[in-house]
């Protein structure tokens, strides 16, 4: 099959697969996805498993145990959501995400699968529990030695609950999705805290104390054990350096010093210590090689995540899309960067506290451009506006629909700008905005080469 056939068999299962459910719809329950595994083998039991959940951080910690398991000279398989760009980054394997080829072959695999529990259940397999179940196949059929599986949202009904973790890591927990998760922390947590199994290891974030007293409560309840932020192990020191930060990490079994991790902001030196932790916990507490530890940190990446995409004048994506992500975001922007002025462009779903969220922002904005994605779910631009105005006051907000056009004015007015190098743009919202952006601004510096 040449290249232009991959891609074009790619968008038709691409359509396929977004005919069904959206992953924002959601009928809590395991039913159909362990209907579906079970038809299919078994394949997430086929290897052993990391399960990642929290609100905020599971993707950049899911990234981190992906490069420090890779530094061990394991070969990986890691699943995470949403995707930035293409819907093939949520299944990488070796850090890398899947080869077309392979995706097709694994699709070819697990279609008829689809269609025959479609048939079994009142609701139909969702876009998220079939990415979930090629991504299971995947590592199974391309085989891998370990499984870093990312929970999609919260966590007892989640698609990816259906793996049977050796260790599970609980990143910090915060508002989001209430509609389905419930408007208390605790209610979060009691959801966000289903992945814990028996007998298993749980690396848990640093955490407010009512949802730290309900982690341990489910710990307590099915006999796991717990190693926490600030207590068993923890980050000693972080100190700003070009292009990251350098850290000092007391693991589980060992400490670290002197770690160069090549992204800004405190919250990802807490990301580390958790990644680290649950390296560690894998490997039943024992010290990791220091080597492997610096070579799997230095080679983190973590696309949309405070990611500095242009320069002259620097541009800056950053997918937070809630309150406590919009917070850090602001946090880092202020200890870390020396801009003068910030020009914020900000497109968010409909679904989210976008107050809060832009409360954070307006503490670091001097402006703020708003907009809105593609995406169906997207706030539109006059609704974020209103919103806006109120928060900044008319005269520090524009509004401008079009994405691509409001980053192009905000590139515009930050290069008239008296000192260019002292004015930043972030783009920020929502992981959508962030990913359309990021393709926007790749056009736009491939354009000015």
């Amino acid at each position: 099959m040449s290249a232009s056939d991959d891609r074009a068999r790619l968008q038709a299962i691409e359509a396929s697969l977004e005919a069904r459910w959206p992953e924002t719809r959601i009928a809590p329950s395991l039913e159909r996805i362990a209907a579906l595994t079970d038809a299919l083998g078994s394949p997430q039991l086929a290897y052993p498993t990391i399960h990642v959940g929290g609100t905020n951080g599971k993707t950049t910690t899911s990234r981190m145990i992906d490069a420090l398991m890779g530094a061990t000279g394991l070969r990986t398989g890691r699943f995470t959501s949403p995707h930035l760009e293409s819907f093939l980054e949520r299944i990488a394997i070796n850090n890398h995400p899947i080869d077309a080829k392979d995706f097709i072959f694994a699709y070819n695999d697990v279609a008829l699968y689809l269609d025959f529990i479609d048939k079994k259940f009142a609701n139909p397999i969702s876009f998220f529990e079939a990415m979930t179940a090629l991504a299971f196949v995947s590592f199974a059929e391309f085989p891998v030695d370990i499984g870093v599986i990312e929970v999609g949202m919260g966590g007892e009904w989640d698609a990816t609950n259906v793996v049977e973790a050796a260790v599970s890591v609980i990143t910090p927990i915060g508002f989001d999705h209430m509609a389905y998760l419930g408007n208390t922390l605790v209610e979060i947590a009691k959801t966000k805290s289903g992945i814990i199994k028996p007998g298993s290891m749980v690396i848990m974030a640093r955490q407010e104390r009512d949802v730290e007293n309900e982690v341990l409560r489910r710990v307590s309840e099915v006999g796991a054990e717990v190693a926490r932020e600030g207590v068993e192990y923890s980050l000693l020191r972080r100190d700003v350096a070009v292009g990251g930060q350098v850290l000092t990490i007391k693991g589980l079994g060992d400490t670290y010093e002197d770690i160069f991790l090549p992204l800004h902001g405190e919250h990802q030196g807490g990301n580390a210590a958790t990644a680290l932790a649950a390296v560690e916990a894998f490997f039943g507490g024992q010290p990791l090689d220091l080597e492997a530890v610096n070579a799997g940190f230095a080679a983190v990446t973590s696309p949309g995540r405070c990611e500095i995409m242009l320069r002259e004048p620097t541009v800056i994506l950053d997918a937070a899309h809630n309150p406590h992500g919009a917070k850090a975001l602001a946090k880092t922007l202020q200890s870390e960067f020396t801009f003068d002025t910030l020009i914020g462009v900000f497109g968010a779903f409909a679904d989210k506290d976008v107050i809060g969220i832009l409360k954070e922002l307006e503490k670091v904005f001097d402006t703020i451009i708003v907009t809105q994605s593609k995406s169906s779910r997207s706030m539109q631009t006059s609704e974020v506006e209103a919103i806006a105005t109120k928060i900044f006051g008319a005269d520090r907000v524009m509004a401008i629909e079009d994405l691509e056009e409001a980053i192009d004015r905000a590139i515009l007015d930050a290069r008239d700008s008296v000192n260019e190098e002292a004015v930043g743009v972030v783009v920020t919202g929502s992981v959508i905005t962030v990913g359309q952006a990021r393709a926007i601004l790749k056009r736009l510096a491939n354009n000015s080469e």
